[in-house]
């Protein structure tokens, strides 16, 4: 007879406790609400998954040059997607871990107006399914700034992030891929 089960509540909720506080403590608010009139949301949904955290992802398209707010949710483990297929090709996990140590990664780099932007890309294979997905753009920067918060560590490639001074990189980031997007020269 083997002895009493424990719960895996507790150390799940331990996870999400301790994201959401390194979250709160890198939230701006609303201090860029001003700078764009296009503006979206990107969901980051998070869920815990043996013992890990997970980032949920769907295919979709991406909006460029708009202000896009990402705002970081977390979900029940238990949750089945039911997406329309007319909007949605596939839903998947990846773990946020795997956005500082990826077993396939590549970068590019562009340059608008004396800014350099680092553009990545994330392969990741689902060993559920076989099938390898792409994370990259927008999305990977977002995937990738959200590892740096929650884990708080360094990836194993280089990256436009000050991990020692998160808020500040970030801003700064930010603001010169606005100015860019907002110039009329």
């Amino acid at each position: 007879m083997s002895g009493p089960s424990r719960s895996p509540e507790p150390a799940r909720h331990s996870l999400m406790d301790e994201a959401k506080a390194r979250l709160k403590k890198h939230d701006v608010g609303t201090k860029y609400s001003h700078l764009s009139s296009n503006k979206f949301s990107v969901l980051l949904p998070l869920l815990v998954k043996e013992g890990k955290l997970y980032l949920l992802f769907t295919l979709r398209s991406e909006k460029r040059d708009t202000l896009i707010t990402p705002v970081v949710g977390f979900i029940d483990h238990n949750f089945q997607a039911q997406p329309n297929p007319d909007e949605v090709k596939s839903v998947f996990l990846v773990p946020l871990e795997y956005f500082l140590h990826p077993h396939v990664y590549h970068q590019s780099y562009l340059t608008h107006s004396d800014h350099h932007v680092v553009i990545h890309c994330f392969e990741y294979t689902n060993p559920e399914d076989g099938v390898t997905y792409q994370v990259k753009g927008v999305t990977a920067k977002l995937a990738l700034f959200l590892a740096l918060i929650i884990l708080g560590r360094k990836p194993i490639f280089e990256m436009e992030f000050n991990l020692n001074d998160l808020i500040s990189s970030s801003e700064e980031n930010f603001l010169k891929l606005h100015k860019h997007a907002t110039s009329k020269l």
